[in-house]
């Protein structure tokens, strides 16, 4: 039995034999050691535990460990460079972790190359094949199977249908829309029924029109198929508008895990508050459990840990931000008398800037909906009360210089 070099080099950097195993001691102070994890669910298709990535001192991937459930459509979303694609590939195994595990429907594929890996992939670039016909493009991965042509061919067919594309296959690449040819590798992908479907940002070469039938149509076929899929993207509406679950990712760590909704109600960092959607941030000490100094002025916020005094940021989301009339009940609570600013029509809705002496020389950026600007005749200089309802009213620790 021949040995596999790839096995034994991971491994022997895991043992501090060989390898940037210097790399790992720079954070002895951050990360000792991995953190520990607990076994997986039952119903968990994929499980990555304690995953590292080294490039040369650069340690793309910190201490990964995540669970992505059967059937599920997860998204891994954040900024440039913070490791998102990283994890694709090696999920993949397109490029080895330096350490760590990852568990495939009960097998460990940690160490084993992409021809060997129950996956299919679908990329930025689409990457067809210019040179064949759409029908030979996705029959390629079929013809080292074992399946007669007449079988290839009827799948084929059947995954024409599937796009929307039944009467393109006897076409050219080139003679297809960006969109079509995206759809094609799509077709391409699932051809074998893999257990894993993976995409590396899929949606980003298109125009915005294209993008947003696009994504519905992933998530309608991604549900018929119910195969486990994992997305990257960078595009905060396209996460929350496909995924079951978000991963929220920076700097090679994992911010939080959540559902869309879960993220972008409950975010577990200002990183992730200020990430996901638009975010007022404003600079406040901790007043109590339950609430906030500005500018002087106490305002009742969500419960919090921090000391009294300490230095933290309130943020609220525009829309979260109320607009009253003349008639505001007297006992509702956080309301100001604020200044309209400049107002910015955006056709949903008007994005209003809101001026008060508590916030000083920031401005209050609210979202308020055209016929509540209607009905309380509201314009650039007018003064207008506002409520910043407590529940809305978020408090983190203030972002590292």
């Amino acid at each position: 039995m021949t040995a596999n070099p790839t096995r034994n080099s991971t491994l022997n950097i895991a043992r501090g034999h060989s390898g940037p195993s210097h790399l790992f001691q720079k954070y002895t102070n951050i990360l000792p050691k991995d953190r520990p994890v607990t076994k997986p669910a039952d119903n968990v298709y994929l499980s990555i535990r304690n995953l590292w990535k080294a490039f040369g001192d650069f340690l793309a991937l910190k201490d990964i460990s995540l669970d992505i459930n059967e059937g599920e459509l997860v998204c891994f979303l954040g900024p440039s460079g913070c490791g998102k694609t990283t994890l694709l590939r090696a999920i993949a195994g397109l490029d080895l972790q330096t350490r760590g595990t990852v568990i495939q429907d009960g097998k460990d594929v940690s160490n084993l190359p992409p021809s060997m890996r129950d996956f299919g992939i679908v990329f930025q670039s689409y990457a067809l094949f210019p040179n064949l016909t759409i029908e030979k493009n996705i029959a390629f991965g079929l013809e080292n199977t074992g399946r007669s042509k007449t079988e290839i061919k009827a799948r084929v067919a059947e995954l024409l249908e599937l796009v929307g594309l039944p009467e393109q296959g006897s076409k050219y690449p080139a003679q297809l829309s960006g969109g079509q040819q995206q759809r094609i590798a799509l077709a391409r992908a699932i051809a074998t029924n893999p257990g894993l479907l993976l995409l590396d940002e899929p949606l980003s070469a298109l125009d915005a029109k294209v993008r947003v039938y696009l994504r519905h149509e992933i998530k309608d076929l991604q549900r018929k198929l119910g195969v486990t899929t994992v997305m990257v993207t960078h595009d905060q509406e396209e996460a929350l508008a496909l995924a079951d679950r978000i991963v929220v990712m920076d700097q090679g760590t994992i911010e939080q895990v959540g559902t869309p909704t879960e993220i972008y109600r409950e975010p577990a960092s200002l990183f992730v508050a200020d990430f996901i959607g638009e975010m007022n941030q404003i600079t406040a000490t901790a007043a109590s459990p339950d609430s906030v100094s500005i500018g002087g002025r106490t305002l009742t916020s969500r419960n919090h840990s921090f000391a009294k005094g300490a230095d933290v940021i309130a943020a609220i989301r525009p829309e979260d931000i109320i607009p009253h009339g003349k008639d505001i009940p007297a006992d509702t609570a956080n309301t100001l008398t604020v200044r309209m600013g400049d107002m910015e029509f955006l056709g949903a809705f008007w994005r209003c800037r809101l001026q008060h002496e508590i916030f000083g020389e920031q401005e209050l950026i609210a979202d308020f909906s055209i016929n509540a600007v209607r009905r309380l005749d509201l314009a650039e200089g007018s003064d207008i009360s506002i409520e910043l309802p407590a529940s809305r009213l978020m408090v983190f620790t203030p972002a590292e210089a």
